[in-house]
């Protein structure tokens, strides 16, 4: 199994599209498929059940990379595209890093950098969303480094732990980011 990757200077950046992990979760042990995405034995049945359902439904797809420290070649967490509606050129933003050992050392900035990058040159995106809870704060401040603005609160938007939280809504768009970063659009 070939996978391509993007590099930071501390991180490998592991690309997971719909196919790939589909393949992982249709063809792999159970094992093989908690080595690979970083999973324990509990998820492994529902990250199936994903497949049975197919990621790339209704013109929308994902494109995600694992974030793999060069240090210790651990996974440590993931960001990318968890809802791409390919039709529309926009895409929403998600990121997760695992265990608090790795949070506030700079990993999530240091991936969404090419991430972005990525989804605006290599993706033709125009558009680039993120949805972020209110109280986070620390995702807050990573989202407005990079430029987006934010353009609303959706109300009781998230369904979590029994509890209805709000969402407030982000988005960067493509002449935006290039005319700040002076990149030339290649899409």
């Amino acid at each position: 199994m070939n996978f391509e990757y993007l590099e930071t200077e501390r991180l490998k950046l592991r690309k997971l599209t719909d196919e790939l992990y589909e393949l992982i979760l249709t063809t792999k042990s159970d094992q093989e498929i908690m080595d690979l995405l970083c999973i324990d034995a509990s998820d492994v049945e529902k990250e199936k059940q994903k497949a049975v359902r197919g990621f790339g439904m209704f013109n929308k797809s994902m494109l995600l990379f694992q974030l793999i420290e060069k240090e210790s070649n651990n996974v440590i967490g993931w960001c990318g595209y968890h809802t791409w509606f390919t039709q529309h050129h926009r895409a929403e933003l998600g990121y997760m890093l695992y265990t608090d050992e790795v949070k506030q050392k700079g990993y999530m900035k240091e991936a969404l950098e090419p991430i972005i990058e990525y989804g605006f040159n290599n993706m033709s995106l125009n558009r680039i969303e993120a949805l972020i809870e209110p109280k986070n704060v620390p995702s807050l401040k990573l989202i407005k480094y990079f430029n987006f603005k934010e353009e609303g609160l959706l109300k009781n938007h998230y369904l979590k732990n029994g509890v209805y939280e709000d969402s407030l809504y982000f988005g960067l768009l493509a002449h935006e980011y290039h005319t700040k970063n002076n990149k030339t659009h290649l899409g």
